[in-house]
């Protein structure tokens, strides 16, 4: 039997880079994943129809992560679709790098809203539903530990807040036996943060590996987590960066 043979997963942001790695990963396990985008519908749409022609069952949902009602409608429609849901990874996440002085209110109120309140909704929407062993998995940044240089403040600065909302939601929900975790990657090779580019040989530079990692890195831990092997681990920050943060 499959790992999560009759689990559902939900994965907002999950139809590109590592969204995308994470929803396929699940559906080769065995679960019902549904999974959220905003403006990639073909991209969404084309990654659907492939893993159910694979024996998958997944759903792409249209929803906007700075619409509070788009994600707790993509909750529901998880919900109605496969009758419940087992694990949510809160995926989705923007970045809005220019100077600190050229910052206005709506990219603060964007990068919030997409960053940290669409995690706060999601959750707070899937866990009416979850049962025992249940998983909250959220995608934050090594940045939330470590501002890489200039013109980062907004974006570490909702990143860093995901970790207090683990820690405190990791208690809130013990009791219940649902687990809650964040997962800090650094540079993943994906169309947003290109290998090969003049960033990227800094970045690389700062790396004790030196190489990029993949979706595939990334959703091997996510998946880790949601098993039963990673039932222990609760209120906890896991970074995976080659050695950037080390």
């Amino acid at each position: 039997m499959k790992k999560f043979a009759d689990k559902t997963v939900l994965v907002t942001g999950g139809s590109r880079g590592i969204g995308a790695a994470i929803t396929r990963r699940f559906v080769e396990e065995g679960a019902n994943v549904a999974f959220t985008y905003n403006h990639s519908k073909e991209k969404a749409l084309a990654l659907s129809a492939t893993l159910n022609k694979s024996g998958g069952k997944t759903i792409a949902i249209q929803a906007n992560s700075a619409i509070p009602n788009d994600v707790t409608q993509a909750v529901e429609q998880t919900v109605k679709e496969f009758g419940g849901i087992d694990i949510l990874v809160n995926n989705a996440g923007i970045y809005i790098g220019k100077p600190f002085e050229d910052h206005t209110l709506e990219d603060y109120d964007e990068i919030m809203a997409v960053n940290v309140r669409a995690v706060y909704v999601a959750s707070q929407a899937a866990v009416k539903y979850m049962p025992a062993g249940g998983r909250i998995i959220t995608i934050g940044s090594n940045m939330g530990d470590n501002a890489v240089g200039p013109q980062t403040t907004l974006y570490t600065m909702s990143k860093s807040s995901l970790q207090g909302f683990t820690r405190g939601l990791a208690r809130d929900l013990g009791s219940k036996k649902i687990t809650v975790d964040l997962v800090q990657p650094g540079p993943v090779d994906t169309d947003m943060n290109p290998a090969g580019t003049e960033l990227a040989n800094f970045l690389l530079s700062r790396m004790a590996l030196a190489e990029y990692g993949t979706g595939d890195d990334i959703a091997g831990l996510v998946s880790f987590l949601a098993s039963q092997e990673g039932k222990y681990i609760t209120g906890s920050f896991l970074t995976i960066d080659g050695g950037f943060n080390a």
